[in-house]
């Protein structure tokens, strides 16, 4: 885990939990050598071992061995991160998780087998599982903890009625404080096991979300919203086009064919109609990446690394590439020229 990062906004939310349940700040801070200012910016990013020390610290100086269980159950995950939005921009919860699964490096750098496959639904002659594939998911089990009880109690608040955990699996052994899971993960606890595993009820995963908003654009950037309209009125093949992409612009997934589909054109006819207004469906594309994030960046409402994932980047080192090549200066420098 040395090597992997955690964003400063997921470290402050522990941070803060802790300080309000007992904590001392400056023993904290001490014990992470952290310098409070790196925590100002919720695009920062820590060593995961910080977070490791972090969550030792806490539990240590709170005086509860189960405070990672309270953490993942109390706190919202909208709140932590843009991701939490996203996930919920989804129409169903399965849905939802693959946002998760693409997403989830913008709040913690993990190491698993797969990028963006950190969660996986499997179903077998036992029935449903959802698995959390971590490598070396011992060597942090708070993580675990904090994890499913996180899945538990959202579920739990946001859809009461709906039946989710048939019984929790976890690889490591029972902790001092296990009577404590009971009260957080509200299932049988299987320690010891073979997998981290939620076994869960199938219709779980079709859950259609509330309100989903399937342009979550427009709740962090109300300029974005204004162009969507915008475009939505012109005539231009090219705006009706952009009008499209926005929407789905964050999966990264912008294919060509499906927009024609949705235009009632061929993908032969789409890319005529296109060259007749002197652009193609690449240029079209990076253009509109590159007016999205001038949108976020400039309206103050989304991060540098969330601008990234938002306008469909795997990973922030590819968006400042892009946006050196656009603009000739890195992304920090146009985040901290809209402060002013």
């Amino acid at each position: 885990m040395s090597d992997t990062t955690v964003s400063a906004g997921y470290f402050k939310a522990l941070f803060d939990f802790a300080v309000a349940h007992g904590a001392a700040r400056k023993e904290l801070l001490t014990r992470t050598q952290i310098d409070p200012a790196n925590l100002s910016d919720p695009d920062n990013r820590l060593p995961f071992d910080s977070y490791v020390s972090l969550t030792a610290a806490s539990k240590e100086l709170c005086d509860d061995p189960a405070l990672p269980l309270r953490l993942g159950a109390n706190e919202d995950f909208n709140e932590i991160s843009v991701v939490g939005l996203l996930c919920y921009s989804a129409p169903t919860m399965e849905e939802a998780l693959k946002q998760l699964n693409r997403f989830g490096y913008l709040v913690a750098e993990l190491d698993v087998p797969v990028q963006d496959r950190r969660f996986r639904v499997v179903r077998n002659e036992t029935g449903t599982w959802l698995e959390d594939t971590r490598i070396n998911p011992n060597d942090f089990p708070e993580l675990t903890e904090e994890t499913w009880a996180r899945f538990i109690a959202e579920t739990r608040r946001n859809f009461p009625e709906q039946p989710f955990v048939k019984a929790v699996h976890v690889s490591h052994s029972e902790p001092i404080h296990s009577a404590a899971y009971q009260e957080f993960m509200r299932a049988p606890v299987i320690f010891n096991s073979d997998k981290n595993a939620l076994h869960i009820h199938e219709s779980w995963l079709s859950i259609p979300l509330n309100a989903p908003n399937t342009y979550v654009l427009g709740v962090l950037s109300e300029h974005a919203q204004k162009l969507l309209l915008s475009l939505q009125e012109s005539k231009t093949v090219r705006a009706q086009v952009e009008s499209l992409l926005i929407p789905d612009l964050h999966n990264g997934d912008c294919g060509m064919e499906p927009i024609a589909e949705a235009l009632g054109f061929s993908r032969q006819m789409l890319y005529r109609k296109l060259k007749a207004e002197n652009i193609s469906f690449e240029k079209l594309l990076d253009a509109l990446r590159y007016k999205m994030a001038l949108h976020y960046l400039n309206g103050k409402k989304a991060s540098v690394n969330e601008t990234a994932y938002l306008v469909g980047f795997s990973d922030p080192s590819s968006f400042s590439r892009a946006f050196k090549r656009w603009t000739g200066a890195s992304p920090n420098s146009q985040k901290r020229l809209s402060s002013h």
